[in-house]
Parts: C-alpha cells; structure tokens; sequence
C-alpha cells in the first residue's frame, strides 16, 4: 500500500535548474546572438541556450546520430542511470550505444538547462517569469535543429519520440525531411484532440488557480511558497490520463490505508500514488514550463499553414515506424492508426507496432521489453 505522503514545507518555489547549480551530465549549445530566435507565434527571443546529453561516439561523416526527444515533463535525461528511457540506451540495448550516437536535449521551454520560464532574461537578469512567450512544436524542433548543426549532424539516422517527443519527431520528417532516414512515432498524433486539449486546460487552470502561481512570477518567494499545490493537482489530473482503468483497478483496487479512517484526508491507496507523483513533479518541474509546454502540444498541429494533412505528411520521405498502445486513452490508437494510414496511402513505407499493454499512455515509456527489440530492428533495417 502507499501511505498517506506528508506535504513537507520546504517544497522548493521551481524545481528548474537554474544557473549556479550542479550540472551534472549536461552540456549546452548557445544558438547565435547576431540575430534574434524568432518563434512561430510571432514573439523573439534574444538568447537561446539549450541543454542536452549524449551517449555513444558520433562517426567521422555522422552518419550513426540518433536524436531521441522527451514528453511534457522529461528531459536531456533519457539514458544513463536514472534515465527516463534507460532501458533503451547504453552499450547493447535497442539504441546500442556502441553503434549509435544517441542525443536527447532538453526543449525550448522547458526547465532543465533550455530557455524557458525560470531563465534569466538578457534584458533584467531575473527569470522571464509570465514575460516568457508562447512556443511551439515546430520552434522546439528549430533549437534542435542548430545543435544538431553545432554537434556536426547533418542528417539524424532516426529521430525517434512518444508523445510530444512523437510531436516533435513528425515535424523533422516535414520541417527538415533531408536532415532524417527514419522516424520513430510512439503514443502520439498529428494533432491534437478536443479532449487532449480539455485535460491540458483542466491542469493549466489547476496550476494558474494557485493563489501562489502570483501570475507566473512566484522565484522570488521562500520555500513551501510557491505554486506547488497547483502544480501537483495538475500532475495528478494527468497522472490519470496516462494510465488505464484496467492497470488502476489491478495496482490498487479499493485498497485502502486505514480501513477505518472516515476521513477527507487520503484514505484509499490509490490516492496516496497521486499524492507521491504529484510532490515528485513538484521536485523536479517548474510550474511555468508546464503550463508553455503543455499548451505547445496543444497547439500541435502538423497541417497548420501548410494547406492540409495530406500536404504536410506528403513531405516525410522516410520510413517511420508508428506505435500505439491499446489501452491508451489520453492518444487512443486510432490516432496512430490514422497517422499509419495517411502515410501509407502516400505510398511511404509504415512498421506498425501494436503494444498490447494495460499501462495506458505510460507505456510508451515502461513497455520498453515489447518496443525496444521492435525500435532496434526497424533501425537496423534502415542501415540495410
């Protein structure tokens, strides 16, 4: 059973990185400062700094690069230990770190050593805070874009994501379709659903409700005095989202902590998870950089301005491997099966992959027995 998880009072105001803090196995790009990074909403930015990790050794003519993109609240983090995709990457796994050079940065917007939110402004040195813009998919895909060409990448082997790292893999495929050899698109959409966006303004509200949120410009407040409680509720909402009925009912069931225990505090074990997942997110994410991220996959639509559905994918000249999970109801497979079958009907080359799991929309990130030896045929099938 999980027990009741105290709120601790130290909560931290942003878990972002922040300068002055350990980096870890970070490196960083700085885009260039001659001109401004102008982003599709219409707003610019001064400085961009993005963070990122590799693993593996980049060959002489780069041909062996492979950029593997994270979701809403991932980061550069994907491999090594601890990593959020770590039974994929290293020495002899699917992305066979003795063959592949694998890179992961983390996105425009985000709060773990990118520009977003909790940076400082060029122009006052404090965080952007609420002055920070609106991104997109497609400007996240661009800052990646220039560290590939800063890392000496010209063409990706695979750029492989699952969910909004599926979104931004798509738009290689169109925006750069000369820089990829293949795609890799797990648990994720050419656009983004009525009710994706219902969930995504749901938590957005939750996080912005918080009388500590302050606007968005909460970095100056003591611990345990900024936005955490909204930000956990938003977690939980989606903590929901990105699991099944059938994995809840079989985890949890209606185990409770105290059986006797009328009581408004948490009871049932399964509110104890959210409560946990809720105060880990708050650790290690800023409130800010969800609500920007959350709303770019929102935004998330590859035939936006490019005439229809059909004309954006006709520009993916790769094979892609596309795959859905079951029992996903937050991107149900009949996303994914109308991806496969637009690009099909083009007459480009689909691996299908169809993961049979109760794990819901995480199971692009936990099934990794079921899609690892899956990812790692279709890649060696693009050396063939």
């Amino acid at each position: 059973m999980t027990p009741p998880v105290p709120v601790p009072l130290d909560l931290p105001v942003t878990g972002a990185w922040r300068p002055g803090d350990p980096v870890g196995d970070r490196r960083f790009h700085h885009l260039p400062t001659d001109r401004p990074f102008n982003l599709e909403g219409g707003r610019a930015l001064d400085r961009v700094e993005v963070a990122y990790e590799t693993w593996g050794t980049l060959r002489g003519d780069g041909s062996n690069a492979v950029l593997v993109c994270h979701a809403l609240t991932g980061d550069s983090h994907a491999g090594g230990r601890g990593g959020w995709w770590e039974e994929l990457i290293g020495p002899g796994r699917p992305l066979d770190t003795d063959r592949y050079f694998v890179v992961c940065s983390n996105v425009l917007g985000g709060c773990q050593g990118t520009t977003g939110p909790s940076s400082p402004d060029p122009s006052t040195g404090r965080p952007y805070g609420s002055s920070f813009p609106v991104v997109s998919i497609r400007d996240m895909v661009r800052v990646q874009a220039s560290l590939a060409d800063a890392l000496g990448v010209g063409v990706w082997h695979s750029v492989i994501g699952g969910s909004m790292g599926g979104m931004q893999a798509l738009e290689w495929g169109i925006v750069h379709p000369d820089r990829v050899r293949s795609l890799v698109l797990a648990s994720t959409t050419s656009e983004a659903s009525a009710l994706q966006i219902a969930w995504s303004h749901i938590g957005r509200m939750a996080v912005q409700a918080d009388p500590r949120f302050r606007g968005g410009d909460y970095y100056d407040a003591e611990p345990g005095d900024g936005p955490w409680r909204g930000l956990m509720v938003a977690r939980m909402c989606a903590q929901v989202t990105y699991r099944s009925d059938e994995a809840f009912s079989e985890r949890f069931h209606r185990s409770v902590v105290d059986r006797f225990a009328f009581s408004m505090d948490a009871v049932f074990d399964v509110e104890g998870y959210l409560d946990y997942h809720g105060l880990k997110l708050v650790r290690r994410f800023d409130a800010n950089s969800y609500l920007r991220l959350n709303r770019a996959m929102d935004l998330h639509d590859v035939a936006r301005g490019r005439g229809s559905l059909r004309q954006a994918l006709s520009r993916v000249r790769v094979p892609v491997q596309v795959a859905s999970v079951r029992s996903d109801g937050l991107y149900p497979p009949a996303q994914q099966h109308a991806l496969r079958d637009a690009l099909l009907d083009l007459g480009r080359r689909v691996d299908y992959v169809d993961v049979d799991s109760p794990q819901g929309h995480d199971a692009f990130l936990i099934e990794t027995g079921v899609l690892g030896p899956r990812i790692a045929e279709f890649l060696e099938s693009i050396d063939d």
